[in-house]
């Protein structure tokens, strides 16, 4: 007859085993859009101006911002689609894509570039933050992510949305790879949803050969679609691989249609540079080209209240759209 603790030692013993059966049979059940494993990482950047930034200069002040990575169920190096946020923050819209993406067997790395920061948002006063600091964060991440044992550093893909989506427009460009990429790697394409291309800057036409998609609606009055139109024109006819796909009905932030929302309304007091041309001068510079002097937020061309809200319909169009370029790309199964 077993003692009493060889009792409750066979019994633990036991149960440990049904504990780590219950665990294994329960992962292998898992719905796929449920991460295998998340991870939390700091990440070193820099908070600098915009002329900082085309300049080279990295006097800047020393930050730390955060991203999540969620790695997709399935084995070995996986690919991975880094998405960077808006101007409000990481919100509520970034998850239908990361559970899309991590059900087509493909890690995601969500940037915050504004908690690290002191900020939430950025919409009524864009000047609390230069334009092209994202940049820095997402290369950053890059540099972290190309190094990580489960990731395929050649199948990484930059996705950003508005003011992020601006950021993964330019963070094409080879000369602020050359600036400011120090990781080794380049991206393997670039998907910027409704981004800003109001601004022209120095050998923008040259960007590293990797394809860019833009998605966006013809109704946009935050970021509208005629000047990416005409930036795509100067691409395409640098041979650049860029394509613009747009949408009827479809306002600023027509993803978020995959929340099922479908209202649109105003942004109050969100600044938009809708009527702006903006312009890289001498010296990393900003000008507004219409003045020939240098671009405020103050500038008579900034406007307020731009409209924002989802459409179902564009928005899975979209999803598609994106879903079929990233299999092809990523060689999925």
């Amino acid at each position: 007859m077993l003692t009493d603790w060889r009792v409750a030692a066979a019994a633990t013993i036991f149960c440990t085993g049904l504990l780590f059966t219950c665990i294994e049979t329960s992962a292998q059940s898992m719905p796929k859009d449920v991460a295998a494993r998340t991870e939390i990482y700091a990440i070193p950047s820099l908070t600098i101006s915009d002329q900082q930034f085309l300049t080279g200069d990295a006097n800047g002040k020393q930050v730390t911002v955060a991203g999540e990575f969620r790695i997709a169920q399935g084995s070995g190096k996986l690919p991975v689609v880094v998405l960077m946020h808006g101007s409000s923050g990481v919100g509520a819209g970034m998850d239908p894509w990361v559970r899309h993406l991590n059900t087509m067997g493909i890690s995601t790395f969500v940037i915050d570039g504004f908690s690290g920061r002191g900020l939430t948002a950025v919409g009524p006063n864009q000047a609390l933050l230069g334009r092209l600091n994202f940049i820095v964060d997402i290369y950053r991440s890059l540099e972290i992510l190309a190094k990580h044992p489960r990731v395929d550093p050649d199948r990484i893909v930059l996705m950003g949305f508005s003011r992020g989506g601006q950021a993964t427009l330019y963070a094409s460009l080879e000369r602020f790879h050359k600036l400011w990429n120090k990781s080794g790697a380049q991206f393997a394409a670039y998907i910027p949803f409704y981004p800003d291309c109001s601004t022209s800057y120095a050998t923008d036409t040259e960007t590293v050969a990797r394809p860019v998609r833009i998605f966006h609606g013809t109704p946009d009055d935050y970021n509208p679609v005629a000047s990416c139109k005409a930036y795509l024109a100067r691409l395409q006819e640098a041979k650049r691989d860029a394509v613009l796909t747009e949408y009827p009905d479809s306002a600023h932030g027509f993803d978020a249609g995959l929340l099922g929302l479908s209202t649109v309304v105003v942004s109050a007091n969100a600044q938009s540079a809708r009527n702006c041309r903006l312009k890289e001068g001498e010296g990393g510079v900003l000008m507004n080209d219409d003045t020939k002097a240098p671009f405020t937020y103050q500038d008579a061309c900034i406007s307020l209240n731009p409209h924002v809200g989802g459409n179902p319909a564009t928005a899975q169009e979209a999803r598609k759209a994106v879903s079929e370029f990233l299999q092809a790309l990523l060689k999925l199964g």
